[in-house]
């Protein structure tokens, strides 16, 4: 078993200098799931890597995902049978062996509506699904689909109108906290000696002739600018490879265009139902994803070209999640039973179709010119091979032989181990003092790294309070993110560490203070900085919260726009 590291703020400034003294074999841009994955991917192959992160690691797409981890059962009836087998395999590896503290089962209902053709037709592709599955040697831990009547149908999911559906086929996917498996990515990555530093922004390019031979990097907390020399880069920026690749002068193979996903979190006692829902609508499917004590709805495919970093909710948003789910509800949902929102947006690779839910889903890799190794498109799901992927292209042009990938055999840094830990979970919770829902809460999130908290917690039994308005969550979790899981600012802790700034009614407010006072001492700020963080914070809920009421994204996004970024990438 690997040891575990810190991404404190020491280990920050180390792997920053470190970068700059000699010449790495890979230097990847992009500090999301697929940049993770490659720095981790090519690190376990025995090559010098560093990965750098202009915000905060998976603060764009990474963080604002439907949370699912599935094969894309859709994708069966557009016969991609070939997307569908991979994906589904890395789903059970991810369930199985490489991060089973993470990715956990969660059951869909799919409401039938024909009571003659539409059962055996979506029968057929959710058998085949879970076949598929089987023959992938890594569907282990999934229950089979089933087949139920409308009354059984109704006892799973009391809150559906008995008039919108004539049955149901349930069946089984997973999901993941999206940005905390990135930020474990990363972790285990450094864990086997990835140099990793978010926060650090690349200007351009160093070039040799037509060659890439690297990139400068600022330091965005410090100002400083230095030259970090690589035999291959790696582009891994999602929806800005656009914007990256034009430092390269060149407009690259092939383009990305954004599409918006937005997702709305609700109270769980808004919906009356043991398992998730998955609708179809006019454009696409639509989910309703149990998420802890919310549902999780969404979610939308629009095509968006303004801001990159904060995709803005419209009210036309909400409106158009809210009406197709509430077709199938007894009980409508309104906009006032809406806790949390956020969007993301899909990195998609265009194509001739003018609909972003036509365009590609798989990744590609190119090497638009010598030393720069580019990789986009994808699904959160298959991270891992766009990642072994984007490392094979850049160690075919290596000088010395390397060897081949090894991350499906490379569980992430929590994962061994946890099933024992798991099964002890009572004598840890008499160990430590904390009831045992929050020791599972801590293991569902840390896995065996629950015991670097607990020791925090036993110096300091403060620690073990929950926070205020947020009491899913403990303070120790506030201070072992800023030492141990690279947060640098309050919005990382409130929007990725945790899920505090969706998951409450307040967004944070209430805890924000706290939370950046915890922080403080980690990161060594003073007053003048807790209230900077604390300002930050509020003007952004503010802006959010203002843009939900804008009629479409033009408005919205001017709306939000008027929160500055915490740290300028100036």
């Amino acid at each position: 078993m690997v040891k575990p590291v810190s991404l404190s703020p020491q280990a920050r400034a180390e792997a920053l200098a470190r970068m700059a003294e000699r010449e790495l074999d890979v230097l990847v841009v992009g500090g999301g799931v697929v940049g993770a994955g490659s720095a981790l991917d090519a690190v376990t192959r025995g090559l010098s890597v560093g990965l750098v992160e202009a915000r905060d690691w998976a603060s764009g797409t990474s963080s604002r995902s439907s949370k699912l981890i599935h094969g894309g059962l859709r994708y069966l009836e557009m016969l991609d049978f070939r997307l569908v087998a991979e994906a589904l395999k890395e789903r059970g590896l991810l369930l199985q062996r490489l991060a089973p503290h993470l990715v956990r089962p969660v059951p869909f209902l799919y409401p039938l509506t024909h009571r003659i053709w539409e059962r055996p037709y979506v029968g057929a592709g959710v058998l085949l699904y879970d076949t598929m599955g089987i023959t992938s040697g890594t569907a282990r831990g999934l229950p089979h689909h089933r087949h139920l009547l409308k009354r059984q149908a109704l006892r799973e999911a009391p809150a559906l109108r008995s008039d919108a559906l004539v049955g149901a086929v349930q069946y089984w996917d997973a999901q993941v906290d999206d940005a905390r498996i990135t930020v474990d990515i990363v972790r285990t990555a450094a864990c086997y000696g990835a140099l990793v530093a978010n926060r650090s922004r690349v200007t351009r390019f160093l070039r040799q002739g037509e060659r890439v031979v690297g990139a400068v990097v600022r330091d965005l907390e410090s100002g400083q600018e230095f030259e970090v020399r690589a035999k291959q880069v790696i582009n891994s920026t999602g929806v800005w490879t656009d914007d990256t690749q034009s430092m390269a002068g060149t407009r690259g193979q092939f383009h990305v265009r954004a599409s918006k996903g937005v997702h709305l979190l609700v109270p769980r006692d808004r919906i009356n139902s043991r398992t998730g829902l998955i609708l179809r609508t006019e454009k696409s499917v639509l989910f309703v994803i149990p998420w802890g004590r919310h549902w999780i709805v969404g979610t939308t495919d629009t095509a968006w070209d303004l801001d990159k970093a904060h995709p803005a909710v419209s009210s036309s948003d909400v409106s158009y999640l809210l009406e197709h789910v509430n077709k199938v509800l007894v009980t409508p949902l309104t906009p006032e039973d809406v806790e949390g929102v956020y969007a993301g947006l899909r990195p998609l690779l265009a194509g001739e179709a003018a609909e972003t839910s036509k365009l590609s889903r798989e990744h590609l890799v190119a090497h638009p010119v010598p030393g720069l190794v580019v990789v986009a498109g994808g699904k959160f799901t298959t991270y891992r091979v766009m990642a072994k992927d984007a490392v094979d292209e850049a160690a075919r042009n290596l000088d010395e032989k390397v060897p081949p990938s090894t991350t499906q055999d490379v569980p992430l840094i929590g994962a061994d181990g946890y099933h024992a830990i798991w099964n002890a979970r009572h004598t840890l919770a008499e160990q430590s003092g904390l009831h045992v829902a929050r020791v599972e809460h801590l293991l569902r999130r840390y896995g065996s790294l629950v015991h670097e908290l607990l020791a925090m917690v036993a110096e300091d039994r403060s620690l073990g309070e929950p926070l205020p308005s947020a009491d899913d969550y403990l303070r120790v979790e506030v201070v072992y993110a800023a030492t141990h899981e690279g947060a640098r600012h309050l919005d990382d802790v409130l929007a990725r560490r945790t899920r505090i700034s969706i998951e409450t009614w307040d967004r944070g407010v209430d805890s924000a203070r706290l939370v950046a006072e915890l922080m403080a001492g980690p990161l060594g700020w003073g007053p003048e900085q807790i209230e900077r963080e604390v300002d930050h914070y509020l003007k952004r809920v503010e802006a959010e919260r203002e843009a939900q009421h804008q009629p479409d994204d033009l408005t919205a996004d001017a709306v939000r726009l008027g929160a500055p970024e915490i740290v300028p990438l100036s």
